[in-house]
């Protein structure tokens, strides 16, 4: 019994042990400042748009306001800082109104249904889409694998996406499903919010 006893309690001991190694792993990040959200945001757009564009971050304490005022009509997203991936995009202001109730959407807690609810808000007339190709641009990457200098993040991803409200991938000649090899494709097919998806290959060895 006392040999029972004991492997029971070092049993525990290991459980708490692991828990607080797991209690540490997660230790929220902070916000980063002002200027490396900048850099990190702008790594999303095209090198001619990144210095006037305007950016929109996270304030020292974690609301998410604008960082940067821009003039060249493009918007840059700084990544979530409690993410342990890092995620920046670029657009045309005309997207902003669509990414913006996505963002309210989801910090209501109604991430699954933002499509949904987006959908009938722009047939209601209540949302603006843009009715020509809007492009955006997608930038992510390790936050570990962050340069602060520069905002780049190694080995990081790209991912390029031409919204084409109720475009049918047979009219356009693409197929309608995602590849490895950075061949572009239609999602979305006939909805209001279709878009051609464009990933460089994540595995370059196609």
């Amino acid at each position: 019994m006392k040999k029972l006893m004991s492997f029971v309690m070092l049993l525990a001991a290991m459980a708490l042990n692991a828990q607080a190694q797991q209690t540490k792993e997660v230790k929220p990040r902070a916000v980063l400042p002002a200027e490396v959200q900048i850099k990190i945001a702008t790594q999303a757009a095209p090198a001619e748009f990144r210095d006037a564009a305007k950016v929109l971050g996270y304030s020292p304490e974690g609301k998410f306001v604008t960082l940067r005022e821009g003039s060249n009509g493009f918007i840059c997203l700084a990544p979530d800082y409690r993410m342990s991936v890092y995620y920046a995009y670029c657009y045309p202001e005309s997207l902003e109104p669509f990414m913006a109730r996505g963002r309210e959407l989801t910090a209501d807690g109604k991430r699954k249904q933002r499509d949904e609810i987006r959908e009938a808000e722009f047939k209601a007339g209540k949302l603006s889409i843009p009715q020509t190709p809007s492009m955006l641009y997608g930038y992510w990457g390790d936050a570990d694998k962050l340069n602060a200098e520069t905002g780049e993040i190694a080995e990081a991803k790209r991912r390029y996406v031409i919204y084409v409200p109720f475009a049918k991938a047979a009219d356009y000649g693409m197929a309608n499903k995602g590849n490895n090899i950075g061949m572009p494709w239609l999602m979305d097919e006939g909805t209001y919010k279709a878009h051609i998806m464009i990933t460089p290959p994540l595995d370059h060895k196609h």
